[in-house]
């Protein structure tokens, strides 16, 4: 009988042999289904014995550095995962992981695999409201936390397990040192076999709309299902990986655990408080970077800088968290000649579209099905498939590996996104006759005016092709003409003062660029409300925009 551990081994080489071919990897890649599985013990130690390769490396702004093996880090993890269980930890227990990125995020991540905890990714920017939440929601039986973050749950109530991670001394009472951890025997041995669909990780989606959902993932949703990650940022055996993500949100789950160590490659990180695009580049120059994730903000705040100051760029460069602007994408490929490729995934899944390395690139597109992904459009109205515009659907006749089971604890919720023999995400795209998808946005983003669909995107792109433009999100402000019109709220860029001077040639640069149906009628500038992910709060903006600000300039005010 074929192993986990082979059934795992041998799609995932067939991915690393076709990466550059997409056509065969779409029609030949077969998601491993195996009955047990557990990725810290099946794979992650079958691939660390041994192996004095660099598995994780860290810099910190002082230039303190941590580099830890593949051997090391899984004698360490099985330190913690003995120290943990004499703790109390026990499968299926609920534990939120509150760390920065230093190395006992990823040593607990799969210390906790191997004891078959489920983990709740928190960043450390959540208060303590945020925190009951989780706790309370999440049904959480143990934390683990930095010192420094420890106060914040004075105000969280509950019997659970406070750990602290921290330096002697730091640790305050009530609460144990995760620093002694260090000192537990590295003989572990798992107190039974892991499903393959027993809980992992259990997610608070970012909340731009709503209340965060509660996603559930199993040991080979993400494990497994970052395989599609891994094929579209092109990892390969040996590369050293940046992906720019905090801690507690997927992303940093999909690109600084899953994908790269799938693939075996160094997760590098470089830690600052404040971005500081010349010492990133300097730290990517130094530390050999050889492929490079960045949520659009970074990608943004990146080229306000001298790209040219990167040395040797990377092999391959992505982005994700949200489209990525064409303005962006050519300022890079002109510095670096290397195009950034778009993909586009949720929390719920990995990533499901992408272009991958060696497809061609189409201007504006996110690409083509990942393997192991039947993508579909629903229609609008009659919610068939099949569209050339509608919500981007998963066909569950083919269900991907690389999606969650469900809303945890909301079956109503859960049964609404599965509906009908798809899971919908809630995005809209359309598609051309060469199957590439182009996003339009989310579904409650889309709005008309005078009777014309507006894709808040395709706005900002066009904005944000102006030099005057650091960011930019636009919204339907109310009008009663036209039902509604695109207001736009844009932070400006370093040289430019938010003003009516600005403000004129911003509604200059709209009627050139866009149609008269599409132009922006209204903006606003000032700072963009956002999620501790980073993603732009579109409801907040559009709540103010109802609300009326005498901060708005008017297209009609510059004629």
């Amino acid at each position: 009988m074929t192993s986990a551990t082979e059934m795992f081994r041998e799609a995932r080489d067939f991915l690393l042999a076709h990466r550059e071919d997409y056509a065969t990897a779409y029609q030949g890649f077969r998601w491993p289904r195996p009955r047990y599985f557990n990725w810290a013990l099946d794979w992650f130690d079958e691939i660390a014995d041994g192996n004095a390769r660099t598995a994780l490396h860290l810099v910190e702004e002082d230039g303190r550095e941590t580099r830890l093996s593949f051997e090391e880090m899984s004698v360490r993890s099985a330190r913690f995962a003995t120290w943990l269980r004499a703790r109390g930890v026990r499968a299926e227990d609920r534990v939120l992981v509150m760390l920065g990125n230093q190395a006992e995020l990823w040593i607990i991540a799969l210390a906790a695999m191997k004891l078959r905890a489920v983990v709740i990714p928190a960043t450390p920017l959540l208060g303590p409201a945020d925190l009951r939440d989780r706790v309370e929601r999440g049904r959480v039986r143990h934390v683990i936390a930095r010192a420094e973050d420890t106060g914040k749950f004075a105000e969280v109530p509950g019997a659970y397990t406070r750990i602290a991670a921290g330096a002697a001394g730091a640790v305050p009472d009530g609460w144990l040192p995760l620093d002694d951890a260090h000192g537990a025997s590295a003989d572990f041995v798992p107190d039974g076999p892991t499903l393959a669909d027993d809980p992992l990780m259990l997610y608070f989606t970012s909340g731009t709309t709503a209340r965060p959902k509660l996603v559930e993932h199993t040991h080979t949703s993400y494990p497994i299902g970052h395989l599609s990650t891994m094929y579209w940022i092109g990892l390969q055996p040996g590369d050293v990986h940046l992906n720019i993500s905090s801690p507690g949100w997927a992303k940093h789950a999909w690109s600084n655990l899953f994908a790269p160590w799938n693939a075996e490659a160094t997760v590098f990180l470089h830690n600052y408080t404040r971005f500081d695009a010349a010492r990133l580049m300097t730290e990517m120059d130094r530390a050999g970077v050889t492929t490079f994730c960045a949520p659009p903000t970074v990608w943004r705040m990146l080229i306000q800088a001298d790209l040219t100051q990167l040395r040797t760029p990377p092999r391959e460069v992505v982005a994700a968290g949200e489209p990525l602007n064409p303005e962006v994408i050519e300022q890079v490929r002109r510095a670096w000649n290397i195009t950034i490729r778009d993909g586009f995934g949720q929390t719920e899944t990995a990533v499901q579209v992408a272009n991958s390395p060696g497809q061609p690139l189409k201007t504006g597109s996110m690409g083509r099905p990942s393997p192991g992904y039947r993508v579909e459009l629903l229609d609008p109205v009659s919610g068939a498939p099949g569209a050339a515009e509608g919500e981007i659907a998963l066909d569950l006749s083919h269900r991907p590996v690389g999606l969650m089971t469900g809303y945890h604890g909301d079956a109503d919720r859960t049964a609404e996104a599965m509906a009908g023999g798809y899971y919908r995400t809630g995005d809209v795209a359309s598609r051309d006759d060469e199957g590439y998808l182009t996003y339009i946005g989310r579904g409650d983003d889309v709005f008309k005016a005078s009777d014309y669909k507006i894709s808040p995107f395709e706005l900002e792109s066009a904005l944000l092709e102006h030099e005057a433009v650091a960011e930019a999100a636009v919204v339907p402000a109310p009008d009663e003409l036209r039902l509604a019109v695109p207001k736009a709220y844009v932070v400006p860029a370093e040289g430019w003062e938010p003003g009516p001077d600005t403000a004129k040639v911003l509604f200059e640069h709209s009627r050139q660029v866009l149609a008269p149906y599409k132009r922006i009628r209204r903006l606003e500038f000032g700072d963009l409300p956002k999620t501790v992910s980073g993603k732009i709060r579109r409801i907040e903006l559009r709540e103010a925009t109802a609300a009326g600000s005498d901060a708005e300039y008017r297209e009609e005010d510059f004629r």
